[in-house]
């Protein structure tokens, strides 16, 4: 039972969340598309997710024609092809993150050390551009740099070592994923962190300068302390999302001689939903990616509030 001064309290806000409201109208009234994309495109897509319970084979009755409850969970469950590509979607997100989040933020603390503005605009600038470039081009110029007849195997060939198909070989594929998605992604992720760094209070510097700290104690005592929430919510973020690789760069540059390494849950949900039909089992195994995620986030959430006392909620 709520007290009356509690229900004081809540109708207090409540007026005041209304006269907000009625004053600001003209803000809110942005809101209105925002909210009706996420509805629409975000929330009542999921309504969906009852076909994986369901035996759906398209059609006018896109909810299903029968109720099969757990049987196409224990299909992928039993599915080797499944485990492999669930193993490699693990090990290539997991790699990735632990590349490239930390030289992001040393990439960071470096464009933050620079002292001339006008080579601190021109890194940055260089540093974002591969950001705006289509996935479906990097995937192109990748291919062409390792290409049996590209730079790569040229050099290789002029200091006397053989050629190498690069593409086909399964254990070169993480190598050329992290690789190409650290050089696309590097720049780009250090705006938040840059932004982050312009918040900290310049006295702290001076302070720290006086106590005869040089420049790694400044980063390592001032910097990434007064950054430290953006570092941990970042963070948690990147590791919600462990499961979910770039889809796209993956499914353009894989084949089948590197399903080995190269496939995961989201090229193998296209490949058994999309193009086999299997609707209902695709849903199931997205469905369980998407669980895992959210476990992910709740679980890194938690112990970031623990440990930092920091978290996104």
């Amino acid at each position: 039972m709520l007290t009356r001064k509690q229900v004081n309290i809540r109708e207090t806000k409540r007026d005041s969340l209304a006269r907000h409201v009625r004053k600001e109208w003209v803000l809110y009234s942005f809101l209105i598309l925002p909210v009706l994309y996420f509805l629409i495109f975000k929330y009542a897509p999921m309504l969906g997710n009852i076909i994986a319970f369901r035996k759906y084979r398209g059609g006018p009755n896109f909810l299903g024609t029968e109720w099969v409850g757990f049987k196409y969970f224990e299909m992928f469950m039993k599915d080797p092809t499944f485990w492999r590509a669930f193993r490699n979607n693990l090990l290539l997100s997991v790699f990735y993150l632990l590349v490239r989040f930390p030289l992001t933020l040393i990439f960071a603390l470096l464009i933050n050390e620079l002292k001339n503005i006008g080579v601190k605009k021109f890194v940055q600038t260089v540093s974002y551009l591969p950001h705006f470039i289509s996935t479906v081009i990097v995937a192109g110029m990748v291919k062409e740099l390792l290409a049996l007849n590209g730079p790569i195997n040229g050099l290789l060939q002029q200091i006397g070592l053989p050629k190498l198909s690069f593409i086909s070989l399964p254990e070169w594929f993480p190598t050329i994923y992290i690789s190409s998605g650290i050089w696309q992604a590097l720049g780009w992720g250090t705006i938040l962190y840059l932004a982050a760094m312009t918040t900290i209070n310049t006295e702290l510097y001076e302070a720290a300068r006086i106590d005869g700290a040089n420049r790694l104690k400044l980063a390592w005592h001032v910097t990434i302390p007064g950054i430290l929430p953006t570092i941990m919510t970042l963070l948690i973020l990147d590791i919600g999302g462990i499961l979910g690789s770039n889809f796209e760069k993956i499914l353009l540059l894989y084949n089948p001689l590197t399903y080995e390494t190269a496939d995961v849950i989201s090229t193998y949900v296209y490949r058994i939903g999309i193009s086999g039909g299997s609707f209902s089992y695709a849903t199931a195994v997205g469905l369980f990616e998407g669980i895992i995620g959210l476990i992910l986030v709740m679980s890194a959430n938690y112990v970031s509030r623990k440990t930092t006392k920091t978290s996104l909620w």
